[in-house]
C-alpha cells in the first residue's frame, strides 16, 4: 500500500498541500490564466485503487481551495483576474471497451457509477471555489458523457446556474482517434450539445502532431 500511495499524486493536496500551492503560484507568477486542480485521480474511482474513496471529497475540495488560494493571492499582486479549472479526469475505466479480449462485452464500469463518481468530484471542486468545471483527457466518449450527465444533475440540484465548462479530448493516433474510436469531429459533435464554453485536445500525441487535428 505505501509503493502505491506514492504514485498517488492526488493525494499530495492533503499530505503536501504547501507545495502544490507553491506550484500554481509558480504557473501563474509564469503568465497562466488558468489553473487546474490537481484531480484527475479525484474520483472515487480512481482511488479505489488505494482504498481511498472516503477521501475524495476532501480532496477535492482542499485541491480547489488551494489553487483558489494561489489564484486570488496573484490576482491581488497583479490586478489581473486568474482562474480555476475543476480538473475532472477520465478514471481508469473505460464504459465503451471491455477489459477482457476474451468477452468484448464485459464491462468493468456502469454508466451510473461513472455518473456518480463525477458528481461527488464535481460537488468536491466547486464547493472548493474553482470558477470553471474541466472534464479533460477524454479517451472514451462515453465517460465523458456520464461526466456531463453529472455536471448538470449537481448544478440542477443545488439550483445554481453552472459554472463554465471546459471539454479536452485526447487522441492515440496519427489518424485522430479516441480509445473509444472515435475521430475528432465525431467527438466534437458528441459534445456539441453540452454547450461547453470550449472544446479542445490534451496530451495525447505532443503539441505538433495534435495541431492538425485542432
Amino acid at each position: 500500500m505505501v509503493k502505491q500511495l506514492k504514485n498517488n499524486n492526488d493525494l499530495l493536496v492533503l499530505t503536501q498541500p504547501h507545495i502544490i500551492q507553491s506550484i500554481h503560484e509558480a504557473y501563474l507568477n509564469a503568465g497562466a490564466d488558468i489553473i487546474e486542480t490537481n484531480t484527475f485521480n479525484g474520483t472515487s474511482i480512481s482511488q479505489s485503487d488505494y482504498g481511498l474513496e472516503h477521501v475524495v471529497l476532501e480532496i477535492n475540495q482542499t485541491a480547489a481551495r488551494l489553487a483558489r488560494n494561489a489564484a486570488d493571492k496573484v490576482t491581488k499582486e497583479t490586478g489581473q483576474w486568474r482562474l480555476v479549472a475543476g480538473a475532472v479526469g477520465p478514471t481508469n475505466r473505460t464504459a465503451s471497451v471491455s477489459p477482457k479480449v476474451e468477452d468484448p462485452s464485459y464491462r468493468n464500469v456502469s454508466y451510473g457509477e461513472l455518473k456518480d463518481a463525477y458528481k461527488e468530484q464535481i460537488k468536491g471542486l466547486v464547493e472548493g471555489g474553482s470558477h470553471i468545471v474541466f472534464i479533460e483527457t477524454i479517451f472514451d466518449t462515453l465517460n465523458a458523457r456520464a461526466g456531463i450527465y453529472a455536471y448538470l444533475e449537481y448544478f440542477e440540484e443545488i439550483g445554481l446556474k453552472p459554472l463554465p465548462l471546459f471539454i479536452s479530448g485526447t487522441i492515440i493516433d496519427a489518424a485522430g482517434r479516441t480509445l473509444s474510436g472515435q475521430n475528432t469531429e465525431a467527438f466534437y459533435i458528441s459534445m456539441a450539445n453540452a454547450k461547453p464554453f470550449c472544446i479542445g485536445l490534451n496530451c495525447a500525441l505532443g503539441a505538433s502532431l495534435m495541431h492538425p487535428f485542432l
